[in-house]
């Protein structure tokens, strides 16, 4: 038992605890006990004290007389109280001269007894001596005494006189020795020290009982309540809360121990729920997961790893993925035993089915408490449909440079942001006689006219078309190509894919039709180029008539006449210039730009070239221009053959009409507007011809098909303006309106960015 509860808590706390209170009890009752022995024994000393003063007081005035049977008288009177042992008087010799002991008178003590020693041990025995050095203590037959010697000193009574001896400077006469018994103050001593050690004991029973009373219920008990709770909730038993009644520390304590209780039986739940959590995540994970001991052989696995290659069966883990007979050469789990780190690798091997499997593995080290390593996890990703994959992209990709490589049109792939060419196809090299080494890197923007790349370098990015354009060559030369622009992403990065298709050999016919066309549009309009030419020098020629007029007869001209005459020399030398210039600009071959141009500025243009072949027709023009026009990107000097043409068609097609009749003044009339919209502007030619018959609406634009008698038309001013505005993104459509005619619409998109 005692070992049992040796080291328990109450046993510790009543040991200590009671020890510390029986100490503290003894040392108190042992401290009463003592001061009041002193204090009696103090008490006893100063009633001998005062007795042996009121004996000597007695006897002092039968010393006085020297009456030796009144001092024997006294003594034996005074010693009949019962506490009185012996009174005895010794003179300085040590003889005992009077005693209340008959038997004692005459006798001598020996100075070297402990009565007398006190005082005869000094050489010069002193005259006086403390209460304490005069008492002395001695036990006869069981009985102690106490007694004093007191010193009889010498009085005025004694010395000098008659009948005495005694010298004046002699100061001790003699000594009373007073023994007194102590029995009944030993006795009363006795009983206290007995009452004060029961009532010690009774209040170390009753203290020492209260404490452990209070110990165990408010204490003890709680404790063993606390361990009890403790142990069944280390258990994994249900947590069942202490109830305790009370307030102090132990049930803060017992509250704080309930609130953790609950705490770490949440905290508990939790984890069971994030273990199973974990085992249903281990279990169920679509990676094949295993774990390998020290040896090779699978310990544990998931259900996809039997899934792929069936129970391990004790197997080691090379025996399983690659039906191998020993440790693969390279192997990432032997290099996780090696050096404690995670290791990862690409495998190959064969299912439970016997089909090929690929995969990626990682592993990690598994440690025990100590540190060391037992075991490590191997976490595999099959990657055999993405193998497939890669066989099936590199065949793709194959096919894909086969294709890209033989279509016949430049390709480009560019980066959207600088355009820098990422990649091409060999045509590039056939059609810019650049080989795909030296391209690649370089800008696309090379390709263009040095001061037309701003331009494009902006219309590439927000363009889905351009063209036909302007590009040059390795070795200089032009050409011309439509762009077709689609934006894509590889590898993360924004491109451009840009098909250059050349048509430099299209547009070069085109513009020898064109140009024939512009010879043709010359040459029937030389009559009325001739009648504004014969204007301006008619005027010069008569100005020039009157200044010889004026030379031949030496006549001087006012300075405002010859100031008139120069200016309308001026002014007619430029209307000759512009007309010739115009016609110079409007017969060139076109150079092929894109540009801003304003299509009223064209229209204007066109109209001013053409004015006279309709004013000697009487045909008037209604004007009808949007003053807020956007822009287009085109070129300017094409689209005035797009004008002129039309002009020209409208002329025809109201001469046609009103030939064999007489027209009022709103009769032979054209109509010019223009208009936008949010994308596209649109310009409206009419005229007040017969209009377009339903049966050739279709063919209107077809090359070389005229409605025209033979020699008036070669058929092909409607189709070259078709392709002029085709090439600038627009359309163009004809219609036949009310109380009109003919009415040609052209729309092309904005070309200010509103797009």
């Amino acid at each position: 038992m005692f070992k049992k509860y040796r080291h328990t808590l109450i046993m510790k706390m009543i040991l200590s605890g009671g020890i510390t209170l029986l100490l503290s009890v003894i040392l108190w009752t042992s401290f009463n006990v003592v001061f009041f022995k002193k204090n009696v024994t103090g008490n006893i000393q100063s009633d001998i004290a005062m007795l042996s003063d009121t004996v000597l007081l007695s006897l002092h005035h039968a010393m006085l007389l020297d009456s030796k049977e009144f001092i024997q008288n006294d003594i034996n009177n005074i010693s009949r109280q019962g506490e009185i042992k012996s009174i005895r008087v010794i003179n300085k010799k040590g003889e005992i001269i009077y005693s209340n002991d008959p038997d004692e008178i005459h006798n001598v003590i020996d100075i070297k007894s402990p009565p007398c020693w006190n005082c005869h041990q000094h050489d010069d025995p002193p005259a006086t001596m403390d209460l304490e050095q005069r008492t002395r203590l001695k036990t006869v037959n069981g009985r102690q005494f106490m007694g004093i010697m007191t010193p009889i000193p010498n009085s005025e009574g004694c010395a000098p006189g008659p009948c005495h001896v005694h010298a004046v400077d002699e100061k001790l006469l003699g000594l009373l020795d007073l023994e007194i018994s102590t029995e009944k103050k030993n006795s009363m001593l006795a009983t206290f020290e007995r009452a004060n050690f029961g009532i010690a004991l009774v209040v170390f029973i009753a203290t020492f009982g209260a404490l452990f009373v209070f110990a165990y219920n408010f204490i003890f008990k709680p404790i063993s309540q606390l361990i009890t709770a403790t142990r069944e909730f280390g258990s994994e038993q249900d947590f069942v809360e202490i109830q305790l009644a009370q307030t102090d520390e132990i049930g803060t304590l017992a509250d704080a121990f309930n609130m953790m209780g609950r705490q770490v039986q949440e905290k508990h739940r939790a984890l069971l729920e994030q273990k199973e959590e974990y085992r249903d995540l281990f279990d169920n994970v679509p990676c094949l997961v295993s774990v390998v001991d020290l040896n090779f052989k699978v310990i544990r696995h998931n259900k996809a790893y039997e899934k792929h290659f069936g129970k391990p069966r004790g197997r080691q883990c090379y025996q399983i993925n690659k039906d191998r007979d020993s440790k693969c050469e390279e192997c990432p789990v032997e290099r996780t035993f090696f050096d404690l780190t995670p290791h990862m690798s690409e495998e190959s091997g064969r299912s439970k089915d016997g089909n090929p499997i690929h995969w990626i593995v990682y592993t990690s080290p598994i440690k025990d408490r100590d540190g060391k390593i037992v075991a490590a996890m191997e976490m595999m990703l099959d990657i055999t449909r993405r193998k497939e994959l890669e066989v099936s992209l590199a065949a793709s990709e194959q096919r894909y440079h086969a294709i890209f490589d033989s279509i016949p049109e430049a390709v480009f792939v560019l980066d959207a942001e600088d355009l820098s060419i990422l990649n091409c196809n060999d045509p590039v090299e056939e059609i810019y006689g650049y080989s795909r080494k030296m391209i690649l890197g370089s800008s696309f923007l090379h390709l263009f006219r040095e001061e037309e790349r701003p331009d494009y370098e902006h219309l590439l990015k927000v363009k889905q078309e351009i063209g036909p354009c302007s590009q040059v060559t390795k070795s200089g030369t032009a050409i011309y190509a439509i762009l077709r622009i689609s934006p894509a992403e590889f590898d993360g990065n924004k491109t451009l894919i840009i098909t250059c298709s050349d048509v430099t050999q299209k547009l070069e016919a085109e513009q020898q039709l064109i140009q024939a066309s512009k010879m043709s549009t010359l040459g029937e309009m030389a009559s009325g180029v001739a009648h504004e030419l014969n204007q301006p020098l008619a005027i010069l020629k008569t100005i020039s008539n009157l200044l010889m007029r004026k030379a031949s007869r030496d006549q001087e001209i006012e300075p405002k006449i010859l100031r008139e005459m120069a200016e309308g020399v001026d002014t007619h030398v430029n209307r000759a210039s512009k007309i010739i210039d115009h016609m110079r600009e409007f017969g060139r071959k076109s150079d092929m730009k894109t540009m801003p141009v304003q299509v009223n500025d064209v229209l204007r243009r066109g109209f001013e070239f053409f004015s006279r072949q309709l004013t000697l027709r009487n045909i008037s023009v209604e004007w009808n221009l949007n003053s807020h026009l956007p822009i287009i990107m085109a070129d300017a000097n094409r689209l005035e053959q797009v004008v002129i043409n039309l002009l020209i068609n409208a002329r025809d097609a109201i001469e046609e009409r009103w030939k064999d009749a007489v027209p009022l003044a709103d009769d032979k009339k054209i109509y010019i507007s223009t208009d936008f919209s949010e994308d596209e502007i649109t310009i409206e030619i009419c005229d007040t011809g017969p209009g377009i018959p339903g049966h050739i609406q279709a063919r209107l634009f077809e090359p070389f098909f005229t409605t025209k008698d033979v020699g008036k038309g070669t058929g092909l001013g409607l189709s070259i303006s078709y392709g002029i505005i085709k090439d600038y993104n627009g359309t163009i459509t004809a219609s036949t309106k009310p109380d009109q005619g003919a009415c040609f619409t052209i729309t092309f998109p904005r070309g200010d960015g509103a797009e």
